[in-house]
């Protein structure tokens, strides 16, 4: 017997929406279920074959492929052996699954545990070159006494006699056969008559669990290390979740770092600024020597290559910068003040200029006020 066109089975134009489609299959299949029509024969025919042209109209490429080839174009089994059972199924998932929720249970009330995050602080040493740091997570763990199952010693889940065992029971309201989870098993399909007493027939126990992270050299502030498995544990069998450890890295009181990069201040006497000479740096790896040029001012920032941070995600070792700031004597003597007094005073009688930046800052000034009286 030939197949009658989908569109025309469907009600809907060639070049009706999805949208459109879908609610014409929707009216078709609430008003051909076999729930509804359990001794028609004819709606049984009509309720398989609005499927079948749903199944195909649904699907862009298979779409196309009838539109262009007709039947000949798609598979002429893709909508046949259907029972009553899958076609229930396949409606409540796919057209009315908008309606009434997403995602379906595991089997055998097998689910996985939750996932776990921890804030782990690093020192900066810790985060450069990397540790083996113990932490401990309050979690839960599987119950060793009944070995997860949630039955006292000696016996075991029997199978729930609400939903023989399926973890599923179907509900009728009107026309419609709703599926929903067991109230009696939690869609475990098992119920517990001796429940194991360490965790009240649970399956799992609240415990705090001591773990070795390994921290690779490089991780820096939001990094994330995963460990597969070691969140809570799953229930019925269920696989754990995982624990995600996250890097914060605490503050240095020497450098700052941005990405591969450090930065820190170096204080700088008047003298050796004046005159050169030469300061001892301190770097993650040992102090090195930073030659300072005669008239170097405050600010000057010396960079030393390879002195950074290698990422843990690979790439070079970054630089280290390091930000002059010359020190103004304190605690001076009346000697030393007089001596100061001194050498101001010969700058200031001097014809050549000794401040290069005091010129253009008293031209800024006196270009400001003149501004303001304008």
């Amino acid at each position: 017997m030939a197949k009658r066109d989908y569109y025309e089975v469907l009600g809907v134009a060639r070049d009706a929406s999805a949208s459109d489609i879908k609610k014409a299959y929707r009216r078709l299949a609430m008003k051909h279920h076999p729930d509804r029509n359990p001794d028609s024969k004819d709606s049984e025919d009509q309720f398989k074959e609005a499927k079948e042209a749903y199944e195909i109209l649904s699907d862009g490429q298979k779409r196309a492929a009838y539109d262009q080839f007709g039947h000949a174009g798609v598979d002429p089994g893709a909508g046949g052996g259907f029972g009553a059972g899958d076609v229930f199924g396949d409606i409540f998932g796919d057209v009315f699954g908008d309606i009434f929720g997403g995602g379906r249970r595991g089997r055998g009330g097998a689910y996985r545990g939750s996932d776990l995050r921890y804030s782990l602080e690093l020192t900066l040493e810790q985060a450069v070159f990397g540790d083996n740091v113990s932490i401990d997570i309050p979690t839960l763990t599987g119950c060793d006494t009944c070995g997860g199952d949630g039955a006292a010693p000696g016996s075991s889940p029997v199978s729930c006699e609400t939903c023989q065992g399926r973890g599923q029971v179907r509900m009728q309201q009107g026309f419609f056969s709703i599926q929903q989870t067991c109230p009696s098993c939690r869609g475990s399909g098992k119920t517990i008559e001796d429940p194991c007493a360490d965790c009240h027939g649970q399956g799992r126990k609240r415990t705090v669990k001591t773990l070795a992270v390994k921290v690779p050299a490089g991780v820096d502030n939001g990094d994330r290390i995963r460990l597969a498995g070691e969140g809570e544990a799953g229930q019925g069998g269920g696989p754990g979740g995982d624990l995600f450890v996250e890097i914060a890295v605490e503050p240095h009181p020497i450098f700052e770092r941005a990405g591969r990069d450090l930065s820190c201040e170096i204080p700088v006497s008047f003298s050796t600024a004046a005159l050169g000479g030469e300061v001892d740096v301190p770097t993650l790896n040992g102090e090195v020597s930073v030659k300072i040029p005669s008239e170097s001012q405050s600010g000057r920032v010396f960079r030393l290559r390879g002195k950074g941070v290698k990422p843990v995600r690979g790439g070079g070792t970054g630089d280290l910068f390091c930000r002059m700031v010359v020190e103004t004597p304190v605690n001076l003597t009346n000697q030393q003040k007089d001596m100061l007094r001194e050498f101001e005073a010969s700058l200031r009688g001097s014809k050549v200029s000794h401040s290069p930046k005091e010129r253009g800052w008293l031209d800024g000034v006196k270009r400001f006020f003149e501004n303001i009286g304008s």
